[in-house]
């Protein structure tokens, strides 16, 4: 049973023999609510200090090659006067069964005080940087022998990577927008099969994200935070998350979320069943002090897949440094 879950995680993940999408989906964070840097570059220098993250997730575990993700980002402002400019950079590392990518992030975010009391900013943010990919050929086995479509042994490619994003936010709500893999786009199933390097056909497609987010006070001890993404590739289904965060005495957050997969736009795969990615989430974070914290979350899938797997765990580790901001809106929760 191992055996057939691990063939059709593969198929499903790379599309190498079913005639759809060959292109490889973004990595995706059940934390992302932490770090937005991570989808947005408009986000860089948003805490208006230095801040460092780790962030490790292990999915689908049980199924062998499932995703396993590692990511490490840092971002602040340049000029703490004024904080108008934001700097970011991310290392990112991933491995999908026979599938590997590494990526280096640079990121820049031009920050409007549109007030006074600068309670309200909107940023304009962009990233620039390469990934490598790669596709370890000598992990897959096809039906018929010889297919040229699988390489012998190991195949790679470095691709340059551009984003673009805009976020604006206030002390008590935010919206982003960002466009991610701008210079990628998905050949077609007959380029597919004429390529030479299968490396060129795994890299990530364009993919389009909306954020969203408040946060409600209810008491001095008690605060609520509830947000959303979604996330768009023009291809398959779209992805959607809802999360809500009890604070509580800002040292202490606890809530979770729901994934989901819907059909929102006409596409060619709306002719075919597709299975729903659905999964509920709950997360914990903890703040150690005022600038370090401990994040934990689980994935519990309600679909199909959670028979043939236990989970997923993904542990995030963040610190501050440097100048404190000098905003009033401390912490900062978004």
């Amino acid at each position: 049973m191992k055996r057939l879950c691990k063939i059709f995680m593969l198929l499903s993940s790379i599309g190498l023999f079913t005639g759809q999408a060959v292109a490889q989906q973004n990595i995706q964070f059940s934390q992302y609510i932490f770090n937005t840097l991570s989808v947005n570059p408009a986000y860089a220098g948003y805490k208006e200090e230095w801040f460092a993250q780790l962030a490790l997730r292990n999915q689908w575990v049980g199924i062998q090659g499932a995703p396993k993700t590692g990511q490490i980002s840092i971002d602040g402002i340049l000029d703490p006067q004024t904080t108008k400019h934001g700097v970011g950079v991310q290392i990112t590392s991933d491995k999908l069964g026979p599938q590997s990518s590494s990526s280096v992030t640079l990121n820049y975010a031009f920050r409007i005080q549109l007030d006074g009391a600068d309670t309200r900013r909107l940023s304009f943010g962009l990233g620039v940087g390469a990934a490598q990919y790669g596709l370890n050929g000598n992990a897959l086995t096809s039906v018929d022998g010889g297919d040229g479509t699988i390489p012998t042994g190991g195949s790679s490619k470095i691709s340059p990577d551009f984003r673009a994003g805009v976020f604006y936010t206030t002390p008590y709500w935010y919206i982003g927008v960002s466009a991610l893999n701008l210079l990628n786009n998905s050949k077609s199933v007959e380029d597919y099969r004429r390529s030479a390097g299968i490396a060129d056909n795994i890299t990530r497609t364009r993919h389009l994200y909306f954020v969203a987010g408040s946060l409600v006070n209810v008491s001095t001890d008690l605060r609520i935070r509830p947000s959303m993404m979604i996330r768009e590739d023009f291809k398959g289904p779209t992805n959607a998350d809802f999360n809500i965060m009890a604070i509580f005495n800002d040292k202490i957050w606890l809530g979770g979320g729901y994934r989901t997969s819907i059909k929102a736009f006409k596409k060619e795969y709306q002719n075919t069943d597709v299975t729903s990615q659905a999964a509920l989430i709950g997360i914990a974070q903890f703040y150690v002090n005022e600038r370090f914290r401990i994040g934990y979350s689980y994935d519990y899938a309600i679909s199909k897949l959670n028979g043939y797997q236990s989970g997923t765990h993904e542990i995030t580790v963040g610190i501050a440094f440097g100048k404190a901001p000098k905003s009033s809106i401390c912490p900062r929760v978004f």
